[in-house]
């Protein structure tokens, strides 16, 4: 914030709200998946990334892969825009079984409220 607004009296001291998110999770067949299965995954990704992009509801940070599983994450001011632009694109991946967590809050609040939804 401008110090000079700040003097004046203009602008706000509230804090930015907290960055939401969506962890989609998915089964994999061995520790880190097989070749097409990271090849389908990281697929659906770039699909995820440019739909997020342009709905302007966030972004695609990443995943990991590992312990059987492989998670795609995306973060955004809003949990439930975020699941609503991709939701169709979520469960049209046959990976299974599958679910997704939205998170109402920053990863650093214990209390954030989340919802699982399977797939």
């Amino acid at each position: 914030m401008n110090w000079f607004k700040k003097l004046r009296g203009g602008g706000s001291d509230v804090p930015p709200s907290p960055q939401h998110a969506v962890m989609i999770h998915y089964e994999l067949s061995g520790e880190f998946g097989s070749d097409s299965e990271r090849e389908a995954l990281f697929k659906l990704e770039d699909v995820l990334e440019a739909k997020v992009e342009a709905a302007n509801a966030g972004e695609l940070d990443g995943n990991e892969f590992g312990d059987g599983e492989a998670v795609i994450y995306l973060y955004g001011p809003d949990a439930d825009r975020l699941w609503q632009v991709v939701e169709p694109d979520v469960r049209a991946f046959p990976a299974r079984p599958a679910h997704a967590i939205l998170r109402y809050g920053g990863a650093e609040d214990a209390s954030a409220r989340e919802r699982m939804i399977d797939l």
